[in-house]
């Protein structure tokens, strides 16, 4: 079957797309995906709320600033602890490099002349 086919279905696309080796481990990626955010869905706002930022409140730049420092740090965390859990952690892992080498080239020096 081609890669681009109409007939491939949803986890197929998955399997090419992240270079996973079975259908059974693309199902563990998204289930750690979905282990993550509902992780991060109970934990944000009592984190938030430690700080003393209200929902509402008029603090939404605060907000933000909190959810970038704070709650998405700790969502990289989770995935690799649910990659762990799940027998994905080498996927993930990855994946974290990945983000960290982009997060590395916005801040580094132009050196091409």
């Amino acid at each position: 079957m081609e890669k681009d086919s109409p007939k491939q279905g949803f986890l197929q696309r998955l399997q090419t797309k992240w270079k996973l080796d079975s259908l059974f481990q693309v199902v563990m990626v998204l289930v750690v995906f979905a282990c993550t955010g509902f992780t991060i869905l109970f934990i944000k706002n009592p984190i938030l709320n430690f700080f003393g930022v209200e929902r509402g409140g008029g603090q939404g730049f605060l907000n933000t600033l909190l959810y970038l420092l704070l709650v998405l740090p700790l969502y990289q965390i989770f995935l690799l602890i649910y990659g762990f859990i799940f027998g994905q952690f080498r996927f993930f892992w990855e994946k974290e490099k990945q983000i960290f080498r982009r997060i590395g080239k916005l801040f580094s020096k132009k050196t091409n002349n």
